[in-house]
């Protein structure tokens, strides 16, 4: 469960967020779109307690996130980064399972390689994938290795920044689908930033569209291409005049 309460946020005396509130169910997926620079990114930000709301609080499964204890939550959180964000210079599987190979949580290097081509299996990719490095795959591969560490370890949350960008309209169903069967089968809650609405209506069943840092409207996927809502109406058609400031 994801609960955002009231969030209000402000660099350099630019308001960023606004009062936004957010509140995703146990098991549901959420889509957040809203055009570059709106704030989407730092609610995400927020959610992994890397900054700090002026105003208000953050709850994901009813604890309390906070920037100076970010370890309670980050546990239960999931991340798949724009650019997938993986360590150039260690192997797949040691990209998979980072955070088992050291803290708390460790495992023993056998077990975390086992653990990571369980989870490259969950993606669509084979074990010959766990000793690659970075730079051997594909822009696909990359982003479907980024998957399997999100999901590895079982979180209840799962944060996807912009999962499909960059790639072509064959991987981008591809990865679509895997989110989509992820969320059904682990019974996690997701938030998802982008900007593509085929996702969006492929991968989540909420929408909340974010401007000028308020949530301007929020729906069911389904229902966002037959909105008459002008800030709806205006993103989804890319048009230049409307309520959002495109400037």
């Amino acid at each position: 469960m994801i609960e955002i309460k009231n969030i209000h946020k402000t660099f350099a005396k630019q308001k960023v967020l606004d009062g936004v509130n957010i509140f995703a169910r146990q098991g549901s997926s959420t889509a957040l779109i809203g055009t570059s620079g709106g704030g989407k990114s730092v609610i995400l930000k927020i959610l992994l307690g890397l900054i700090e709301p002026d105003e208000g609080e953050v709850f994901i499964d009813n604890v309390k996130v906070s920037h100076r204890e970010p370890g309670r939550t980050l546990s239960r959180i999931g991340m798949l980064f724009q650019g997938s964000a993986l360590f150039d210079s260690l192997p797949v599987w040691q990209n998979i399972c980072f955070k088992f190979l050291k803290g708390t949580e460790k495992l023993s290097r056998k077990d975390a390689k086992e653990l990571a081509i369980q989870n490259l299996e969950k993606v669509g990719l084979n074990y010959k994938v766990a000793n690659k490095f970075p730079a051997d795959l594909s822009g696909g591969m990359k982003k479907r290795v980024a998957l399997a560490r999100a999901i590895v370890g079982n979180p209840k949350i799962i944060l996807f920044d912009e999962p499909t960008t960059g790639l072509d309209p064959i991987m981008t169903n591809t990865i679509n689908s895997l989110i989509r069967e992820i969320v059904e089968t682990m019974d996690v809650t997701t938030l998802t930033i982008t900007h593509d609405i085929s996702s969006v209506q492929q991968i989540s069943d909420n929408v909340a569209l974010l401007d000028s840092g308020r949530i301007r409207w929020e729906g069911k996927s389904e229902e966002l291409k037959g909105s008459k809502d002008p800030y709806v109406f205006q993103f989804i058609n890319g048009k230049h005049n409307g309520p959002i400031n495109v400037n």
